[in-house]
């Protein structure tokens, strides 16, 4: 089992590997398992990507995310510029059913709700507006709604469960219930429990997934 000083040393590798992170603008705290980042970037892309490399890391069982955006003087927006740019964006990607989608910015932060059909449309949405200049964070209320019934939900994300090759399928159970589905069992990483979360909701008529998955060490699986 890996210590909390292992685990650190390991996040300060990963994200000293990735060429879009400085390394040295993230403070890293591991306690238990749980990772901390505090530090200051100057955009929100950097934010996230750091966050999506903690996650990556084997016996990283939480993310505590502290990291504040701050855009230079010649970089900074208006809540008004950051909106008209978050509607063009939207125009420009098919994937985004804009008239299903109402925007709200408030202090550089992206506020994104309504109701649209499918899960890649809600992931669409925030993916299209990280990078825009003067976004500090994006918070995606955006529901789902459709009429499809859910049938034979379990098979199908079992499917894409053993398609995906860094999931061990056998390890997580499957329980439904109208359109929830409910994950339980253990995984190596958060990375892997988010994307098994993912993988759950691209299932034809879920709304919701209770995501009850243990990330345990890879060590507990021998």
């Amino acid at each position: 089992m890996k210590t909390d000083a292992e685990i650190k040393e390991d996040v300060l590798d990963e994200l000293a590997w990735q060429p879009n992170i400085d390394e040295t603008q993230i403070g890293v705290i591991v306690e238990n398992g749980v990772v901390t980042l505090s530090g200051v970037v100057n955009n929100y892309a950097k934010k996230l990507a750091a966050e999506k490399a903690v996650k990556s890391v084997d016996g990283v069982k939480a993310v505590a995310e502290d990291i504040k955006v701050i855009y230079g003087v010649n970089y900074k927006k208006t809540d008004k510029e950051i909106a008209k740019a978050v509607v063009n964006a939207f125009e420009w990607n098919s994937s985004v059913p804009e008239d299903d989608i109402t925007i709200k910015v408030e202090n550089g932060w992206v506020y994104l709700s309504g109701e649209v059909q499918w899960m890649y449309q809600k992931n669409a949405a925030k993916n299209t507006i990280k990078n825009l200049l003067g976004v500090k964070g994006v918070s995606n209320s955006i529901k789902l709604e459709n009429n499809i019934e859910p049938k034979e939900v379990k098979d199908r994300i079992k499917k894409a469960f053993h398609r995906m090759a860094m999931l061990d399928s056998n390890a997580i159970t499957l329980e439904t219930h109208g359109h929830t589905v409910t994950l339980r069992g253990k995984v190596h990483s958060i990375k892997e429990k988010e994307d098994a979360e993912t993988a759950a909701y691209n299932a034809p008529g879920v709304y919701d997934v209770k995501n009850e998955l243990k990330v345990q060490y890879s060590t507990e699986y021998a």
